[in-house]
């Protein structure tokens, strides 16, 4: 009895107080990183499969979209690229004529770039002016732009890669042109958009910034484009 009250009473004894402190402190940090991490995780799925964030730089797609416009880009429509790997998950719908896309520019995959499909798959384009015929019918496009209000002549475009004659859109390519017909680098010079090349739809101004004259263009935000 005597000896095994000793062994007891030479145990050093805690007071909880003095510890629970100290894991309560732990458990904080742990709970903060862990909650950064997976915000953090969240984050880069939702920009590479869902949505992504683009600024527009040039006037190319004027009067539709304006140099200081911020959009978003819808990436799981038509089936995003799974990171550090050359699959697509499915897509609801392909691309459609009409539809503003991002993709990546055919002589500089580095750079993004921003058009508006005209032509899809099989379809055959002409261009003569300012009009633009698939299939021998003329498109209707009321959201055109030219630096000069004249018609221009059947021939004026015959400079381009593809002007006058009608071209067969390969299968799996997509031809684009900005809004801003006058004033845009688009397949009339530097051909097709590869489907694989795409990373998705334009569909909406969340924020939009007049450099020249630094104000807020606060009627354009949270614009949808169709």
């Amino acid at each position: 009895m005597d000896e095994r009250k000793i062994e007891i009473e030479a145990a050093p004894s805690v007071p909880s107080d003095a510890v629970e402190p100290r894991r309560r402190r732990k458990s904080i940090v742990r709970e903060y990183a862990e909650a950064i991490a997976i915000a953090v995780l969240l984050a880069l799925v939702i920009r590479s499969l869902v949505v992504q964030a683009f600024t527009i730089p040039s006037g190319s797609m004027m009067d539709t979209l304006l140099v200081g416009d911020y959009i978003l880009v819808n990436k799981f429509l038509y089936g995003p690229e799974v990171p550090l790997t050359e699959w697509r998950l499915p897509g609801i719908r392909a691309p459609r004529r009409g539809d503003i896309i991002v993709f990546r520019y055919p002589q500089d995959e580095k750079r993004d770039f921003i058009k508006r499909i005209v032509a899809t798959p099989g379809e055959r384009v002409q261009i003569r002016g300012h009009q633009v015929l698939i299939n021998g019918v003329a498109l209707r496009e009321t959201y055109t732009k030219f630096a000069d209000s004249a018609v221009r002549g059947a021939e004026s475009y015959c400079g381009y890669a593809y002007g006058c004659d009608p071209t067969t859109v390969p299968a799996d390519s997509y031809f684009v042109m900005g809004d801003n017909r006058d004033n845009s680098q688009d397949s009339r010079y530097w051909g097709f958009v590869k489907r694989d090349k795409i990373k998705g739809k334009a569909f909406l101004i969340y924020w939009s910034w007049d450099g020249d004259r630094h104000w807020l263009r606060w009627w354009r935000l949270a614009n949808y484009i169709p």
